[in-house]
């Protein structure tokens, strides 16, 4: 039997009606209330810039350390990476639904332990305990979309968690300007982010939990009874058969999978290759690296304007925000993989586009724009409008492609049983490569240039093309189960996937 012949597949649903992203308001709203936590991910990643300039101001120790100032920045990183590690293993043993409810819990504390902070040392915990928050929500808001979300859109589904992450970095930006005239400015910034998460908690109780975990679990009528409400009658079969099959084939791990137990079979190494890489990639290939530099790209643009930086933070979280709604109209379109190469193909022609400019800039070529002579500051406007372009073209590859992709790959490309503990582990391979990059950064820039550190960047685009055109296979319009015989396939070859597990269950 081929992939394509199982049951839940594209083509098994070809002659019946396939649902569209907006069919079915019961999905969408469980999409969006479990996307607040990506929400609150996008909104503590970019509160903290303009937060930072206030509390220097109010803590003269702060202002005074650059250690304090990293620490303060990082230590939510630091958080997060513990968070999603946690978070995987308690998404498997407690469920999606209570996973969701402890991070909200969490990072409430964490904001306003920041809100009311004495001095710098009590901000630095409530960053702790908002990015355990963050680190859970990482790893559950996908996981619980996708378990929740029919094949045929579960990639767009998921993709909005990312879309939630963005629109939380373009409101932080927001916020931040809304409370630049307020007494408490850096408080009301850090404090607020409590709001959504409080709101996430209430409409959380009103939401069932995954139903996959559910049926994992014997609670079967209650994963139907979910089911009900998304799929018609004949559908619902369907999917009840698919998740019986499931349910068979995990009944030894059910309630005793452990992190070592990922390396122990062939095709959960392959897909967690597959995950955590892509994971990994995302960071590496410069997201918070051009970010940073935006107001310095706009400078050689011509324009020096504090304001204007701060508007150009708006402008380039609007285009990631913008992307990332043509990543999801695209997902379950033109699939994952390619959706990544192309993503990838024009991050590697920006960011050569990016260093070309800086290492122009260093050369000389922009350095009389002082003089009087018009052809010079032609010359400079010239190549700082070089440098925007790359900018430009890099969100506008970025944010469709490697922004969604690796999230939507990961919630879908392990079995029930696992789904939990690899997803929390590919989710900390994805914060520690973030931490990686925010501590390297600068050093790198200051060993070997802008120029040439936007070239090993690149370089390592490279990399991550080759690496996906490898080792990540397609999986749109797959069901879970399909893609878990994909997995078995392709690590014990073609044939009877039964009795390759079988063969792999043996001492």
């Amino acid at each position: 039997m081929t992939i394509e012949s199982l049951p839940g597949s594209s083509a098994s649903l070809g002659t019946k009606k396939s649902m569209t992203y907006f069919s079915n308001v019961y999905v969408l709203g469980l999409t969006v209330t479990a996307g607040i936590g990506g929400l609150l991910f996008g909104y503590d990643t970019g509160v903290i810039s303009g937060a930072l300039l206030y509390i220097k101001d109010e803590f003269e120790v702060v202002a005074q350390s650059d250690f304090l100032q990293e620490t303060i920045v990082s230590m939510a990183l630091v958080g997060a990476i513990i968070g999603a590690a946690g978070g995987g293993w308690m998404n498997d043993a407690y469920g999606r639904k209570r996973a969701t409810l402890i991070a909200d819990v969490v990072f409430t504390v964490g904001s306003l332990v920041m809100c009311a902070a004495p001095d710098p040392y009590v901000l630095i915990f409530g960053r702790l305990l908002v990015g355990l928050g963050v680190g859970m929500a990482s790893v559950t808001a996908p996981v619980y979309i996708a378990e929740a979300s029919p094949s045929e859109i579960r990639g767009g589904l998921v993709g909005t968690n990312v879309l939630m992450i963005t629109g939380g970095q373009f409101l932080s930006y927001l916020v931040n300007l809304a409370f630049t005239e307020m007494n408490g400015t850096w408080r009301w910034m850090l404090g607020v982010a409590a709001v959504p998460a409080i709101l996430q908690f209430f409409l959380m109780l009103l939401l069932p939990e995954s139903p996959r975990w559910l049926y994992l679990k014997n609670e079967k009528e209650k994963a139907v009874a979910v089911l009900a409400k998304i799929y018609d009658p004949d559908r619902l079969e369907e999917e009840k058969e698919l998740l019986s099959v499931a349910s068979d084939e995990n009944v030894e791990s059910k309630n005793s999978v452990r992190y070592l137990d990922v390396f122990k079979s062939k095709e959960m190494r392959l897909a967690f290759f597959a995950g955590a890489g892509l994971q990994a990639f995302q960071q590496f290939t410069g997201i918070n690296t051009v970010m940073y530099y935006s107001p310095t790209i706009v400078q050689m643009a011509g324009f020096s304007s504090n304001q204007l930086a701060l508007l150009l933070s708006l402008i380039v979280a609007a285009m990631n925000a913008a992307g990332t709604i043509v990543g999801i109209y695209l997902i379950d379109r033109c699939g994952r993989r390619r959706l990544a190469l192309t993503s990838l193909f024009g991050v590697i022609l920006s960011l050569l586009i990016l260093s070309g400019a800086f290492f122009l800039q260093s050369s000389g070529v922009n350095s009389n724009i002082s003089d009087l002579n018009t052809d010079n500051v032609s010359s400079g406007a010239n190549l700082g409008w070089f440098a925007v372009l790359g900018l430009a073209l890099y969100i506008a590859s970025f944010a469709p492609g490697m922004g969604p992709v690796p999230w939507a790959v990961n919630s879908e490309i392990y079995p029930e049983a696992y789904r939990g503990v690899c997803g929390g582990m590919s989710a900390t391979v994805n914060w520690v490569s973030n931490l990686i990059v925010a501590q390297t950064f600068l050093s790198v820039v200051a060993l070997v240039g802008t120029a040439a550190t936007f070239l090993i960047i690149a370089g390592i685009a490279i990399v991550a093309f080759g690496f996906v055109l490898a080792f990540v296979p397609e999986t749109k319009g797959l069901s879970f189960e399909q893609v878990e015989r994909m997995w078995k396939d392709k690590a014990w070859g073609t044939g009877d996937s039964q009795q390759r597990l079988l063969s792999n269950s043996e001492p």
